[in-house]
Formats: structure tokens, sequence, C-alpha cells
């Protein structure tokens, strides 16, 4: 029995397991794969939720995002109104809509940029808005997840600052001891952060 032993002490070893570890050199720990890949994913929605947190809207935000929701069913329902108008009122309709011929077409296009730039620069603000919410719901929901299965809360970033930190806490100890000081790159954007 003790040939038996030590054979398979040399080819599982005490500690580890030769065969294994022999292997891995061949091809990658498809499980250790995976934990780095979703540690990657988590820090990359860490830095994500920590870019676009923000705080509440003022009073003229929010006067102004309910005023974006009045132009198109106002538009909807000004068109039934002079249908309905021209049928009532005829000769009320033909002089208002004289008047409105008398506009000057240069006017009708300065109305229409400015209208449009306003509200589709205010389009664009919920836009972004709408990431920045959905990224701290997904990170929160990600804590969660995260909580359920493993007990602790993972370090949560919601500012910049601690973006960085985060990335490295979340890379497994394999990844971190990568030296990547020959990237001219990095070494440039390492010196933009630091002199923000």
């Amino acid at each position: 029995m003790g040939l038996i032993g030590n054979i398979f002490n040399i080819l599982f070893g005490r500690g580890g397991n030769v065969i294994r570890e022999t292997a891995e050199v061949f091809r990658e720990n498809s499980e250790a794969a995976s934990v780095r890949d979703a540690d990657l994913q988590m820090a990359a929605l860490d830095a994500f939720r920590a870019e676009f947190a923000a705080g509440r809207d003022g009073r003229f935000n929010r006067f102004m995002d309910g005023l974006n929701r009045v132009p198109r069913p106002a538009l909807a329902l000004s068109t039934l109104g002079l249908f309905g108008a021209a049928m009532v009122s005829p000769e009320w309709f033909a002089a208002r809509m004289q008047g409105i011929a008398l506009v000057p077409e240069p006017l009708w296009w300065l109305m229409g940029v400015v209208v449009s730039f306003y509200f589709g620069a205010r389009h664009q603000i919920k836009g972004q808005e709408f990431q920045r919410t959905l990224a701290t719901h997904l990170g929160r929901e990600r804590d969660r997840t995260w909580a359920r299965a493993t007990g602790p809360k993972p370090p949560s970033v919601f500012r910049p600052a601690r973006a960085a930190a985060t990335v490295r806490a979340a890379r497994p100890a394999r990844q971190r001891a990568i030296d990547t000081s020959d990237n001219a790159a990095l070494r440039d954007w390492r010196e933009v952060q630091r002199g923000r």
C-alpha cells in the first residue's frame, strides 16, 4: 500500500494536484477564468455607476421636465381643435389662418430651431439621467445578489475617487501581479487622473 500511496503523492502531490497544475500550463482553468470575468464585469459596473452618480434635480429642472411632456399632446389636441374650429366658425378660423400666413418664413425657422434645440437638449439630458439611474440600480442589484451569495457586501463605489481602488480590489491576486509600467498610454492616463 505504501508504493501506491507514493505514486499518488507523486501524481497528485500532498498540497496540490500536479496533473491539474500541469494541465493549466496548456489550458486555462475555466473556473478561475469565470471568476476573473465576473470580477472584471463587477468592477466595470462599479466604475460606470461611480461615473453617473449624481444628486436630485431642482425645481426648475422638474418644471422643465413637466413642460417637456406638453408639446406632443398639445400639438395633437390643437390640430384636432383646429378641425373643430374650422367646422364651427369658418370665418374665425380663416381670420386666424390669414394671421399665421403673415408671419415671415425666417421667423418660423428661428422658432423651430430654438424649440428643437432646447427640447432636444432636454431629451439628451434625460437619456443620460436614465443611464445613470440604470447603472445605480444594476449596481444595487449586484450588491444584493453578492450579499445573498457570499454574505458580506462588496465595496461600493459612489465616488469617482474610490473607483480605481475598487477595480484594483476586485482583481484576483494573480492578475494584480502583472506589471503595466511599460504601457505608455496607461502611464499618460494615470498622470491625467493625478492632475485632476
